[in-house]
């Protein structure tokens, strides 16, 4: 039984011998493609080594840029990629884009709009080099060039070539549309999937509780079984937790959700503002108090009441607050009558009131009464299951205020996912908005990082060091680097996978060339030296 190949050659002539065996490993190629960029570069190399095309390039349009740049090529160095820059009115490359047509210049030595801007030609000795290219269109609008050299003989017709690199083209243009749709398709059930995990937590009429976690499970659990109940809820958390939305959950899964939903910071006024704010005054009161004021706890009645930073409140306040627990009652500043109020209590604070009482810096007494039922809301580095769909939530809002459509690369994901996170939340919310609105590209990665995160991760290793903490070796090995460390492996990294082409290496890590440039020099990075 003959091989694929020997049938080919007996059957036909050797070049559509060759020709078929060329678009058939093209056509694997195309079956297992995985990475757009490596396997526009394999293709190329498949006309190199099985039809002897040399410097074979793809140009596409940037539209971003209004240039035609190499996208892959076979037989072109960096530098010469680099250089491979056209505008769509510009050279033989430009022509051909414009006028939708194929071109051939038989000897680029004597073709005025061949201008081998890429200088690869230079160190051929053979005295006469073809170039042949043809348009690739998508859906019939030329998005790019596909190009060739051949050393050919005076007597070689061309219209063989020009055939088969049309073919190309074409499989070439269906390549781009497929490997298009399927990145509409995976961002589609990325968003959708963000949607409907977020829908799984839409707690109460609208407030977005977002965690799939078991230790957000077991919130979600205590806050359906007080919800409906009017009993004093302790929230107990770090900063950024997340303990307002909470409260605003508690309040609107109970009966009192169509009633005033009062919030007041404890740790914001100071204690004679607070107490007047607290219970009201009446005029005369104080200096300034020139006319009656409720309080908000009046503010409040038959609502629920939200003490944040309970902790913070001065020791000459808690005995009024604990009759307000006990009784429902109180007087306003400078008043004598006495108001009964129907109030459901609300308390958080991000310190630790049993150590506060230990300190004598809070009643024992008020502790109690609060503490009916604790709920703790876990610091974010103790639920990173919930990480990527919060950021992917934050950053879906925040493309909608700012009208971007900035993704996320795979390697900040990573660094998020292990980051301390020491502002909870509302760190992680203020994060994405400012990397949206300083992004220069389309995706965000590493480089978009603020150098405060990467200096608060380095300085909290060297405590934990200093402190002789073990647990430091099971930290993920970029906790140990600074983000120089960070940065440079990062684009060493992009760079191989690409063979050392920086717009490529660009592209992947949502750089612009100039930023990349920028680094790669910073960092003496050199692909001959990374190989040492």
């Amino acid at each position: 039984m003959q091989s694929f190949k020997g049938i080919l050659l007996d059957g036909q002539t050797k070049t559509q011998g060759m020709e078929l065996i060329a678009l058939y490993r093209i056509t694997e190629l195309i079956g297992t493609a995985v990475d757009l960029s490596n396997t526009l570069s394999r293709i190329l190399g498949v006309l190199n080594d099985t039809m002897k095309m040399e410097r074979a390039t793809l140009l596409m349009f940037d539209k971003a840029k209004q240039k035609l740049t190499i996208k892959a090529s076979c037989g072109l160095s960096e530098a010469e990629e680099m250089r491979g820059v056209y505008r769509p009115d510009e050279g033989v490359c430009g022509q051909i884009f414009q006028t939708r047509s194929p071109f051939v210049v038989p000897d680029i030595n004597s073709e005025p709009l061949f201008l081998n801007r890429t200088g690869a030609r230079s160190k051929v000795r053979k005295s006469k080099i073809s170039f042949l290219g043809v348009p690739v269109m998508v859906k019939g609008t030329p998005e790019g060039v596909l190009t060739v050299d051949r050393l050919f003989a005076d007597d070689i017709s061309f219209e063989e070539d020009l055939r088969f690199l049309t073919v190309l083209a074409t499989l070439i243009a269906q390549f781009l549309t497929l490997h298009r749709e399927i990145e509409k398709k995976e961002a589609k059930l990325l968003k959708e999937n963000a949607t409907l995990k977020a829908k799984l937590h839409h707690v109460h009429q609208g407030h977005f509780i977002i965690g799939h976690s078991k230790p957000m499970q077991e919130v979600f659990s205590v806050i359906d079984k007080i919800s409906s109940s009017d009993v004093t809820a302790l929230l107990l958390g770090e900063s950024g937790t997340g303990k307002e939305l909470v409260a605003k959950a508690i309040h609107e899964g109970g009966r009192r959700k169509n009633n005033p939903f009062i919030k007041i910071n404890c740790a914001a006024l100071p204690e004679t503002l607070l107490e007047s704010e607290l219970f009201g005054h009446e005029r005369g009161a104080f200096t300034g108090a020139h006319a009656s004021r409720p309080g908000r706890f009046e503010l409040a009645d038959a609502g629920t009441i939200f003490l944040d930073e309970i902790g913070e409140m001065p020791l000459s306040l808690q005995a009024k607050m604990l009759r307000v627990l006990q009784e429902k009652q109180f007087e306003r500043i400078g008043g004598s009558k006495t108001f009964t109020i129907d109030v459901r209590i609300v308390a958080a604070t991000n310190v630790s009131l049993e150590q506060a009482v230990a300190n004598g810096q809070f009643r024992a007494d008020l502790y109690y009464r609060l503490n009916v039922v604790p709920i703790v809301l876990p610091p974010l580095r103790d639920r990173k299951d919930d990480i990527p769909l919060l950021f992917s939530h934050f950053l879906s809002k925040s493309n909608e205020r700012n009208g971007r459509e900035i993704k996320i690369t795979s390697e900040l994901l990573d660094f998020l996912i292990n980051y301390s996170w020491p502002g909870n939340v509302r760190e992680m919310q203020n994060l994405v908005e400012r990397m949206v609105i300083l992004a220069e590209g389309d995706r965000l990665g590493l480089a978009d990082l603020p150098p405060s995160l990467f200096s608060l991760e380095k300085m909290k290793l060297e405590k934990s060091r200093e402190a002789g903490d073990q647990s430091v070796n099971r930290q993920p090995n970029f906790t140990r680097k600074s983000l120089q460390d960070i940065e440079r492996t990062e684009i060493e990294a992009a760079l191989r996978r690409h063979g050392w082409v920086q717009v490529r290496a660009a592209r992947d890590l949502g750089l612009t060339e100039r930023q990349i440039g920028y680094r790669i020099k910073k960092y003496g990075l050199n692909r001959y030296e990374s190989f040492r």
